[in-house]
């Protein structure tokens, strides 16, 4: 098979020039490798495995090359996509690697876990011309396969710094959003230094996204490449309660600083039973299995609960998360209760599918109403009720409204509730003059990320609510412009 692949990318590449639109359009989509669905869902290794050189190439030329470039338009940190596309295609992975860069600093990971169909991928006009998003050019996972190519072969490019400024930046959180700024700072010429609560670097890419879909070395190494461009980390630093923005303003030397806390405040249904030993957040689960490698225990030292039979509530990315870490910390049975449909449901359509292939048990149109006990104060089961789709709400779903004399029980030992997080209230509960929301989140302008605090910035989920890495990246980017502004300029 590889030899025919090699021979059919051969034949594109001695007559692509001359291949029409319509030639181009019949090139057959490159389908990911993967793991067993059975064998996977009982281990941590990554699902997907990612493409070989000549699947990547094959794939790169399906790339139309339109003169507008639409995919771009859907990256919030605008990649020039048909540019690292066509030099994959050519096999000029290192130029691909470096255009991406430009605009990127953690290529890797959102080659993985960047959602690309309703992004860059869902205005590529190969989807829109086969009038599906799923047929589009694979943009994340050409950018997966550079970003890999690169860290495999030991071909980082370190640009070259200007010098120093003299200039100090705090970076509140090391997440996407504040590695990005932490990286665009740096090469401006600033001194940059990212404080981290957690004792290890990545916030919500190493505590709440699972080693299955992103291998913590892989985040590592992104990290390690920022301190070559001179970012400081300083990890188990809780700001707010170590050391607060003002002292970081004042004393510390720092003449800025971002806020980039994330969401991490788990909500949570407010149900009867809620009390009871065996439900989780999420966070709390994922953060025990992920960045405390709770499923190596007693190998680690963080215990988790051995679940027979767990229930997740909710259906986003997390929830399908939560769900697929259960199976492979042992569970039999693992029910995802969501409240609508499958069409309504916010996850990946990948997401969804891989849960699916590992036995995840879908209870859709189904709503949590109570978590019963056993008699020493355990999860036992849970009392669900069946809904029906009505009229829209605010969001554009459907509304669920329950179905009379339907409720019935789901036997149980663990719930893991996933219905959303709100900001961390740490920082502004401890900076006067920062303006909040009445969710909690940090007011600041959408494109310098300025907050009502002189000298301070804001971006990512703190502000944005729980979003997506791409677009808390994106803010990274536009803050670290106004930023350098600000320091270059005095002027808020």
């Amino acid at each position: 098979m590889s030899d025919q692949k090699e021979k059919q990318l051969q034949e594109i590449l001695a007559n692509y020039s001359e291949m029409s639109m319509k030639d181009k359009l019949k090139l057959e989509q490159q389908p990911m490798p993967e793991q067993d669905p059975i064998e996977r869902s009982r281990n941590i290794q990554e699902v997907t495995l990612g493409y070989d050189e000549v699947s990547a190439r094959l794939e790169a030329a399906r790339c139309l090359e339109c003169k507008k470039k639409p995919c771009i338009k859907g990256c919030p940190v605008s990649i020039d996509i048909p540019a690292f596309v066509a030099n994959i295609r050519d096999g000029k992975f290192q130029e691909a690697i470096n255009i991406i860069r430009d605009a990127n600093c953690l290529p890797a990971v959102t080659g993985r876990v960047c959602p690309q169909e309703v992004q860059c991928q869902a205005y590529c006009t190969v989807g829109k011309s086969k009038k599906d998003v799923e047929k589009s050019v694979s943009i994340g996972r050409l950018e997966r396969f550079v970003a890999d190519w690169e860290r495999e072969n030991n071909k980082l490019k370190i640009p070259e710094i200007p010098a120093s400024t003299g200039k100090k930046v705090a970076v509140v959180g090391s997440g996407p959003s504040g590695l990005t700024v932490a990286g665009d700072l740096a090469r401006m010429g600033h001194e940059v230094t990212i404080f981290e609560a957690f004792h290890k670097t990545g916030g919500v890419l190493v505590y709440g996204i699972p080693e299955f879909r992103l291998p913590k070395s892989i985040v590592g190494k992104e990290a390690e490449n920022l301190e070559k461009l001179g970012v400081k980390f300083e990890t188990n630093a809780v700001i707010g309660q170590t050391i607060k923005i003002d002292e970081l303003l004042g004393e510390e030397g720092f003449d800025a600083a971002y806020v980039a806390t994330g969401a991490g405040l788990p909500y949570f249904m407010n149900i009867p039973g809620e009390e009871l030993i065996g439900v989780y957040s999420a966070n709390e689960y994922l953060t025990r299995a992920n960045l405390m490698q709770a499923y190596s225990f007693p190998k680690t030292d963080t215990p988790t609960i051995r679940s027979k039979n767990v229930a997740v509530f909710g259906g986003g990315n997390v929830a399908m998360d939560s769900a697929r870490t259960a199976l492979r910390l042992g569970a039999e049975n693992v029910y995802l209760v969501y409240r609508r449909s499958e069409t309504e449901m916010p996850a990946r359509v990948e997401e969804v599918h891989h849960a699916k292939e590992e036995g995840v048990q879908f209870k859709l149109l189904t709503n949590p109403v109570e978590i019963l006990p056993t008699e020493d104060g355990w999860v036992k089961s849970i009392k669900v009720v069946e809904m029906e789709l009505g009229e829209p709400d605010a969001s554009g779903r459907r509304r669920p409204m329950p179905k009379e004399g339907s409720e019935y029980t789901i036997e149980v030992d663990t719930v893991i509730e996933s219905i959303g997080n709100g900001a961390n209230p740490l920082v502004p509960a401890t900076t006067p003059g920062l303006e909040t929301s009445k969710w909690g989140n940090i007011v600041a302008d959408k494109e310098t990320c300025k907050t009502s605090k002189n000298g301070v910035f804001a971006g990512g989920d703190i502000v944005l609510g729980a979003a997506t890495v791409i677009l808390a990246m994106g803010d990274g980017r536009k803050a670290a412009k106004a930023i350098d502004e600000y320091l270059r300029t005095n002027q808020w």
